[in-house]
């Protein structure tokens, strides 16, 4: 990743898997770094999935990892925290919302795209920011099939972009008048309930 960020002039954000805390547990990251090769945000995805047991193999991240870049402040997110509005739930700090575009990364099965599919949408309208949800392709080792369905959803829900069942490079211009044009026009965020997440602990 530092090697692609150095060449392209950019900073790259993926996915990786490092050991745990406890012996015998991963966790599950996105790391960020700018072309100079320098980290500069590390998140540990916080929603273990459930449906296959992942919190007996990886340990669960208890922090939001927002960082700036081009202008934009950013929040990267992994897979099945998708699903839960209120860890991605935008927050104003001195009058102003936390961050503007909502990143996702993913391997999230064809058989739950319309799922995928509405909550970018959503996450994108409640929390008036773009949103880009990246999603695998092809068909994993248990001979379950991942269509993509990778997204650009502008802060009204409106779709950018979208791409399914192909590999694809593409390059898309987020506005930020628009952005500041759509939170001025519809300030909805100023009524937004206040909140504190108490603790992120859930039973097995």
């Amino acid at each position: 990743m530092r090697e692609i960020a150095a060449s392209h002039g950019a900073a790259v954000l993926g996915g990786l898997v490092t050991p745990g805390e406890k012996p015998g547990f991963g966790k599950n990251e996105l790391a960020v770094f700018e072309p100079g090769g320098a980290q500069i945000a590390r998140y540990q995805k916080n929603r273990t999935f459930r449906y296959t047991r992942e919190f007996h193999h990886y340990e669960a991240g208890t922090e939001i990892a927002l960082f700036d870049w081009a202008g934009f402040r950013i929040c990267p997110l992994i897979c099945y925290d998708l699903r839960f509005p209120v860890w991605a739930r935008q927050q104003r700090k001195d009058g102003q919302p936390e961050y503007d575009l909502l990143v996702y990364v993913a391997n999230w099965p064809e058989r739950r795209s319309e799922a995928w599919k509405t909550l970018l949408r959503a996450r994108a309208i409640e929390n008036q920011c773009y949103v880009v949800g990246v999603n695998r392709i092809g068909v994993d080792g248990h001979g379950i099939n991942h269509s993509g369905d990778s997204m650009i959803v502008g802060p009204s829900g409106e779709i950018l972009y979208d791409c399914a069942d192909r590999k694809e490079l593409h390059t898309q211009t987020l506005d930020p008048v628009l952005l500041q044009e759509t939170r001025d026009r519809f300030p909805f965020l100023r009524d937004a309930d206040g909140f504190m997440i108490l603790s992120d602990e859930l039973p097995e």
